[in-house]
């Protein structure tokens, strides 16, 4: 039935999505297996893609040659830049999404690709020879011969549904667990553990009251996540709304915390520290008297609504009363209730920084298996696993990403060197260098090496080029151009900032936190005649060089002394124990994590600067 295949992904999630679309548009032979042909790539949770430091990871998914940032574009039906008051290291896009539209446009795209082929049926195991991948085995008994496999197996491994004091099996509601996979790869050498996530109950729109809501809109002006020009930003959006929690609400939740499954003891995995459930929040935040809940639409045709920020595994009947007490919810008809679940996970200290498990060759793992949480960080992950999946069948050199590149290197280093024993979520905190890491600027650090790749399209590369020119050229314009002040202060005043006594340049101007390239125009009909060629996008990252250009500077110093590290190389079966001056602990850490360069080895914790200093005079550095 089955031919052998150069690459087998494992579950049809985001992570499986992009790993799938990500080896096929290279040249390998994918099979793609999901338990459930309906629900490849499903929002599970919030139908919503982006987000703080989520909203970078698909732009550069996008700039790579991903498909997270063209299908969300597709079928968004909210955009909105979030941290716009802030400085543009926070920009932050988000957008709400059509949930079926969204599933439906992942599936029709995999199809399209000739290279993938699908298989309907739970994987209950791979096949293993001599420590090398070589297939998996389904629950009917079937061996399908592989290269390389790849585990996307998001909440599904012995996932277990809590409600209250009921619990039963299950990867997602409506879904039965994945068994076997979890067992076997502890049979072979692999740490194993527990975690939960949770989600809200979804209700019925045409119940609620929005008059009694905070209506949310999206941009007045919306962006989109793909560099490619193909989709026009909406001009049409659905608004989401904002309302609160009350001490009723709270009061009528503490009835059912003696049936909570968090706290009587029935839930062993930790869950996410960033998206707690209602109850762990009134728990925490006693002192509080409400709690802010989004009000989410589910689509552009769909009266179903998620309720973020009500994620709870309580009694199904109390969820209902206390939704009830929320203003604007009076007469809410819940569609579902919100529940917790249980999953197995990998410790992602064992794996490569390419995802490549240490223990078996050519098996890797993407997505929550890995203790991630997020459909964002799960996508980057499969592409990741795809690309190199790949790139190893066909002998070449590993792709990865490093600290200063992207925030899909800062996750993937973060989980290999420290790991993570709760949902690891991306921040714009996490990363050093987040000046450099911009959302406006994923395809000038990403394009041209997913181009090389044989993954970003040659109108990809063709669109960065004349960015990249145009950019320049319009820097060379603001620094040429000024302006004298009997044409500027008056528009100097008028903004609070200082007048000028002899002529200056638009550069100049634009230093000052006060001016905006977009207040130019307004100066004279020369300078809007000169601007209008620049499209939008063009005229903000200049701007932004301008205004940050000594920030900038700096971050790209102490990223290349970083990088400098990187080349370092270690020996994988350097002897640790044999360099007398190393601390015990740094001992103890590097021998386990075995990193490939100085760099990998300077941010695993427990090894100090001055083991780095060591491990460099051991080098001969």
């Amino acid at each position: 039935m089955f031919e052998k295949y150069d690459v087998i992904v494992v579950g049809a999630g985001h992570a499986g999505c992009e790993a799938a679309h990500a080896a096929a548009t290279m040249g390998s032979k994918v099979l793609l297996a999901t338990m459930n042909m309906n629900t490849i790539a499903q929002m599970s949770c919030n139908p919503a893609m982006g987000g703080v430091a989520k909203g970078q990871i698909v732009r550069e998914i996008d700039a790579l040659g991903g498909c997270s940032g063209i299908i969300t574009d597709q079928t968004m039906i909210q955009f909105r830049m979030l941290n716009k008051s802030k400085g543009p290291a926070m920009w932050s896009p988000r957008a709400q999404s059509d949930r079926m539209r969204f599933a439906e446009t992942w599936r029709l795209t995999l199809e399209a690709n000739p290279n993938i082929d699908f298989w309907q049926e739970m994987i209950s195991a791979i096949i293993v020879e001599n420590h090398v991948v070589t297939g998996v085995r389904t629950s009917l008994g079937i061996d399908i011969k592989s290269q390389s496999v790849i585990l996307t197996n998001g909440t599904f491994l012995n996932g277990l549904i809590h409600i209250g004091n009921k619990q039963f099996g299950g990867g997602r509601t409506g879904e039965s667990a994945a068994f076997g996979i979890t067992e076997q790869l502890v049979g072979l050498g692999f740490d194993a553990g527990r975690m939960k996530t949770g989600t809200p109950p979804r209700v019925d729109g045409r119940s609620l009251d929005y008059k009694k809501m905070q209506e949310q809109k999206g941009d007045i002006i919306p962006e989109k996540f793909s560099y490619l020009p193909d989709i026009q930003s909406l001009t049409n959006q659905k608004s989401c709304w904002i309302t609160h929690t009350n001490a009723a609400v709270h009061e009528q939740l503490q009835l059912g915390f003696d049936q909570s499954p968090m706290f009587n003891g029935r839930i062993k995995g930790l869950g996410p520290r960033y998206c707690p459930s209602i109850e762990d929040k009134i728990n925490r935040f006693a002192d509080r008297s409400q709690h802010q809940i989004f009000v989410e639409p589910e689509g552009w045709n769909t009266v179903e609504v998620y309720v973020n920020g009500f994620s709870s595994s309580l009694p199904e009947e109390i969820q209902y009363n206390a939704l009830r007490l929320i203003t604007g919810f009076e007469k809410v008809k819940m569609f579902r209730p919100g529940y917790a679940i249980e999953y197995d996970y990998f410790p992602p200290t064992q794996l490569n920084l390419t995802l490549e498990t240490q223990l078996i060759e050519n098996l890797y793992f993407a997505g929550q298996i890995n203790g991630t949480t997020g459909y964002e960080e799960a996508a980057c992950q499969g592409l990741m696993a795809g690309i190199n999946a790949h790139l190893k069948n066909n002998l070449k050199d590993p792709f990865i990403i490093s600290r200063s590149e992207g925030y899909i290197g800062v996750l993937i280093d973060d989980l290999v060197n420290k790991g993570t024993d709760e949902p690891y979520r991306m921040f714009t905190s996490r990363a050093e260098y987040r000046l450099l890491l911009r959302q406006d600027n994923a395809d000038q650090r990403l394009t041209a090496k997913g181009h090389a790749l044989g993954l970003a399209s040659d109108e990809r590369l063709a669109l960065l080029q004349t960015k990249v020119e145009d950019t320049a050229s319009l820097q060379r314009y603001l620094k040429s151009e000024k302006v004298l002040p009997i044409e500027i202060n008056k528009y100097l005043t008028q903004q609070d900032t200082a007048v000028v006594t002899e002529k200056i340049s638009l550069e100049q101007l634009l230093k000052r936190p006060q001016l905006n390239i977009a207040d130019l125009p307004s100066l004279s009909k020369k300078i809007q005649k000169d601007l209008d060629p620049y499209p939008r996008d063009v005229q903000e990252q200049t701007e932004i060089l301008i205004k940050y250009a000594s920030y900038i500077q700096k971050e790209e110093q102490q990223s290349k002394k970083q990088l400098s590290m990187e080349t370092l190389r270690l020996k994988t079966a350097l002897n640790y124990e044999d360099i007398n001056s190393l601390s015990s602990e740094a001992k103890e850490k590097l021998t386990k994590f075995r990193p490939s360069t100085l760099g990998q080895a300077s941010r695993i914790s427990g090894v100090s600067p001055a083991d780095i200093s060591i491990l460099m005079v051991y080098l001969g550095r």
